[in-house]
């Protein structure tokens, strides 16, 4: 069929045009050749031709073309040679485009980026200064190692450049060359160079130095390459007036990391940073009060600078505030921590944290929490009106917060405590499930905080027991069902009535029932025996919880006993909860002030505990106190007959995350061997009469029941070794902190060869080494692999950094045959001739016999010299960690260890590394431990484990640094074997 008029069938391309597949003569039959034959070009052809016009405004439309196809993604790079050619222009805007251009392809086109190398190098001598700058600016961005060396020259004229703009684009480069090739810029001198910049008299050069500087110190912590001192900190202030947003904040942050010499040299700093407080942009207000709060530390309380610096520091907050809320969410989280530093600063500021009913959900969070912070006698009103106001909101996470913060506001300011619980009583009314559940949260913390004084508000709790589906709500309201059962008649009943579906209950109710009913049998034995039964049966027999298995069993067994030791220990006096139990810990609210303005300051945590690979980043502290109110600020300068709230502070203040290690229950170390008893002494009366005799009769823990009168157990479940005085609690209830000599030695490492065969005239060894019970050996296998009898053989060690040395002959009593292997443990002590190796732990050895003697060193692990009095008291251990100065302390990452603390706290004490003591914070365990070298050297060490994550951070302070290294290298191989 011939179409001779109308439209063509051909194929339409994007721009509309027609055009047709074939050429042919009406009247000629088609073949399918057609689809196969075109005599369109394409894009890519067409651009290629454009590029290479002769007309210049085609040429830079070409170009535009090809960076619009890149910009969306398309594959442009075949025409890389085409659009380098471009290059040789004088059109600036032409030229940015061809630098855009390689960049993007540079990567992938490495031999074909080196084309462009001549052009770069002539734009770097260009007349005009924005051209050497774009073609430096570019050649740091190619981050091809080709390019590298031929960008050294160029880079090192640029730095020194007439032109400022030129200069401080060149600073950067430098910061970006040395991310590509470390070696080659300290090789090539760029570092003092860059440094000479700090001296610029530009400010803009100055700030992008300062930049440079900061980014190359983060990736290399131990160079000091921002060395500051008093001149150079005077030229940064100096330029810090002039320079754009961004210079200002690489200038405060690097100021941030000065320490000043004294207090008069801290104030002249703060009052030349004070005008940033008034800048508009946030980042630079954020900036300039972290280098204030870092620098406050230094000024005395008494200064009047030191008031006026306070009342200073508030409007740029407040300001903040007005911003939008993703500004304000930020601003918030870094006032959430100054104002747990220094309350002072906001405290007449409450009205600007209320919330405002359109501020969105985390926004109203924040606010609630600083509210609390700053609640005081003067303005307690004025907030438990707005918290009120609240509790009645629509949003039900709100709601919830803002009844727990009138809780938070009871324990805080004692005098609105009453005032606090007629409110809660006010919204319990209400019957909102949700608000009644969190009122009786509160309130039980009410109770801890205020005993004896609100208890007549249980009967109206005790109304809502029906109502309470949460399971904290209902630990809670059975918490204080147990505590103060002996004013609630009806106690037993509230209790059974829960018991019904125990094991329907999270452990958290299961826990706090079975202590409830504990409590409320030891304060009325007679009504409550079968209850008390029931439970612990439920708890030991029917549970597959270890916790509350546990917890039953020290309860059966305690209230089978000792009647009167039960009684002290679970009705004990509880200590009055602390009024800031959420506050961050000071050490790490101290580390958090240095970072305010980065994420570690919205995360509230260090950024070693969300920084992939950080292994390199170290802690900063706020510089210590000084000035003249040094008597009255210092705990340490406390005179000797200070009264007890002025105690000698080597052990800080409670909160401190040292100084509640205090606090924790660790009970003392058992000094007498253990007293081995194969069944439980009885005690004078046995209150469960056989009841509980007759339960556990059954198969317990996988054996046969023990017989006897009273109380006994499966050998299974309950350690034998029981019989503690009625006064020793439950600290030594199991003999949890049993002797040393227990121990079953510490790790030992798999034999290596140490001397091939082909190296000692067939003589092979292999050996390890070992620490058992506190005596060090040198396990070795002997294996003779020539064709003649070795005999006569003794064995000597080089001076080595522990003076390790035979504690005996090496005795093998018949000589030793052809493919004959024997094994020796040769016992070893550390009194030999010291010498520090390199590296510490390496120890050189000959061996001789009757053919020849032979040398060869190993490397033994440091675990073998880890005493077993490494325990340190508490005390002491916080005294030590104070004593010994910060930079001696070093960080390092424990990975791939799917350890729980308990699993590590006890696989490292069988090496002698001992726990001293354990908390947690904010989710994670802390283990602080201890552990004693043979030559006496202390090493303290806080290992951060986070649950669920495999990984562990471990801190090591010693007074010798150099050990570190290798304690490190110790626990690795503990936790990993």
């Amino acid at each position: 069929m011939l179409f001779l008029n109308g439209p063509c069938p051909g194929k339409t391309d994007h721009r509309g045009s027609c055009q047709r597949e074939t050429h042919y003569k009406p009247g000629t039959k088609m073949t399918d050749s057609k689809y196969f034959t075109t005599t369109k070009k394409g894009e890519i052809f067409e651009l290629k031709a454009e590029l290479n016009s002769d007309k210049k405004e085609k040429k830079k439309e070409a170009v535009k073309k090809v960076i619009a196809s890149m910009t969306v993604g398309k594959d442009v790079s075949a025409l890389f040679p085409d659009v380098v050619n471009c290059m040789q222009t004088d059109n600036l805007e032409l030229k940015k485009l061809v630098y855009l251009y390689l960049m993007n392809y540079a990567k992938s086109q490495p031999d074909m980026a080196i084309m462009a190398v001549n052009t770069f190098v002539k734009d770097c001598e260009d007349p005009n200064p924005l051209i050497r700058a774009l073609a430096v600016r570019t050649m740091g961005c190619i981050r091809v190692d080709k390019i590298t060396e031929y960008l050294c020259e160029p880079l090192r004229k640029c730095l020194k450049d007439e032109d400022p703009y030129v200069r401080k684009t060149a600073a950067v480069c430098v910061a970006k060359l040395h991310d590509i090739n470390a070696q080659l810029v300290e090789d090539q001198g760029f570092l003092d160079t860059l440094k000479d910049l700090i001296s610029d008299s530009n400010p803009m050069v100055v700030a992008n130095a300062v930049a440079a500087l900061s980014e190359i110190a983060e990736s290399h912590p131990s160079s000091n390459l921002l060395d500051l001192n008093p001149q150079s900190i005077n030229k940064l202030l100096t330029a810090l007036n002039e320079c754009t947003e961004w210079g200002q904040i690489f200038i405060l942050d690097c100021l941030a990391n000065y320490m000043p010499k004294d207090d008069r040299e801290a104030q002249s700093i703060c009052e030349r940073v004070t005008p940033r407080l008034s800048h508009a942009n946030s980042a630079v207000v954020l900036s300039a009060v972290k280098v204030l709060m870092k620098f406050m530390e230094m000024l005395s309380k008494d200064l009047d600078y030191y008031g006026t610096l306070l009342k200073k520091l508030a409007p740029p907050l407040v300001t903040l505030l007005s911003a939008e809320p993703e500004l304000q969410y930020v601003a918030l989280r870094n006032i959430n921590l100054i104002v747990q530093k220094r309350p002072e600063i906001l405290k007449h500021e409450m009205k600007v944290f209320f919330v405002k009913y359109n501020d969105p959900i985390y926004v109203k969070l924040e606010k609630l929490d600083i509210m609390i912070r700053l609640a005081s006698q003067a303005n307690i009103a004025q907030v438990l009106a707005e918290l009120k106001e609240y509790a009645t909101e629509v949003d039900v996470d709100f709601v919830r917060k803002a009844v727990r913060a009138i809780g938070r506001c009871a324990i805080k300011v004692e005098q609105s405590a009453e005032r606090c619980v007629s409110t809660l009583l006010d919204l319990i009314q209400t019957k909102v499930n949700y608000v009644v559940q969190e009122a009786i949260v509160v309130i039980k913390d009410i109770f801890r905080k205020y005993p004896n004084k609100y208890e007549s508000v249980i009967a109206t709790l005790c109304e809502n027991l029906d109502s309470l589906d949460e399971p904290e709500a209902r630990a809670a309201m059975i918490w204080i069902v147990g505590e103060y059962a002996e004013r609630i008649d009806n106690a037993d009943e509230l209790l059974e009535s829960f018991l019904e579906g125990f094991h329907d209950e999270s452990t958290q109710v299961q826990l706090q029932l079975l202590t409830a009913i504990v409590k409320l049998f030891l304060k009325k034995p007679t009504e409550t025996q079968e209850l008390v039964q029931q439970v612990l049966s439920l708890a030991t027999q029917d549970s597959d919880n270890p916790d509350l298995r546990d917890r039953g069993y020290i309860y059966w067994r305690l209230l089978s006993t000792d009647p009167v030791a039960a009684k002290e220990v679970v009705l004990a006096e509880k200590p009055l909860i602390s009024e800031e139990t959420d506050l961050i810990e000071p050490t790490l609210l101290d580390e958090l002030i240095c970072y305010i303005g980065t994420l570690a300051s919205v995360y509230h945590k260090p950024p070693s505990a969300f920084v992939e690979g950080s292994r390199g980043i170290v802690h900063k502290s706020l510089p210590p106190r000084t000035g003249s109110s040094e008597s009255a600020e210092s705990p340490d300068a406390a005179p000797s007959g200070a009264p007890p709230s002025e105690q000698p502070a080597v052990i800080p203040t409670q909160g401190d995350l040292l100084g509640d290690l205090l606090n924790l229950d660790l009970g003392p170390p058992v000094s007498g061997p253990p007293v081995a008893t194969s069944s439980v002494q009885m005690g004078a009366v046995d209150l469960l009469g056989g009841g509980l005799d007759s339960l556990l009769r059954s198969d317990v823990g996988g054996s046969p029941a023990m017989s006897g009168t009273g109380f006994t157990a499966p050998s299974t479940v309950m350690p034998a070794n029981l019989g503690p005085p009625p006064s020793s609690g439950l600290g030594d209830l199991f003999d949890l902190a049993g002797g040393v000599g227990t121990l079953s030695g510490s790790h030992v490492a798999p034999k290596t060869v140490w001397l091939p065969a082909m190296k000692a005239k067939g003589l092979e060894i292999s050996g390890t080494f070992s620490r058992q019970v506190g005596a060090i050996s040198m396990d070795l296998l002997l294996t003779n692999k020539a064709l003649q009898v070795m005999s006569d053989f003794a064995i000597q060690f080089n001076r080595n950094s522990f003076g390790l040395a035979p504690a005996a002959p090496l005795q093998i009593h018949a000589p030793l045959a052809p493919n004959q292997t024997v094994e020796i443990s040769l016992p070893l002590n550390t009194v030999g001739s010291v010498m520090k190796m390199d590296p510490l732990n390496n120890l050189q050895v000959a061996v001789k016999n009757n053919i020849d003697v032979f040398y060869f060193s190993t490397l033994y692990p440091l675990h073998i010299l880890f005493v077993e009095d490494g325990k340190m008291e508490r005390q002491m251990f916080l005294a030590t960690w104070k004593d010994i100065p910060n930079e001696n302390e070093a960080q390092f990452h424990i990975k791939d260890c799917p350890l729980s603390a308990d699993a590590v706290s006890s696989k490292l004490q069988g090496s002698n590394i001992f726990t001293v003591a354990k908390r947690n914070v904010e989710g994670q365990d802390m283990l602080y431990q201890s552990l004693k070298l043979t030559n006496g050297i202390w090493v303290l060490a806080e290992l951060r484990i986070q649950p669920g994550s495999p990984s562990f951070a471990l801190s090591l302070k010693c007074r010798a640094p150099e050990v570190s290294q290798y304690v490190y290298q110790a626990y690795e191989t503990i936790l990993k074997n």
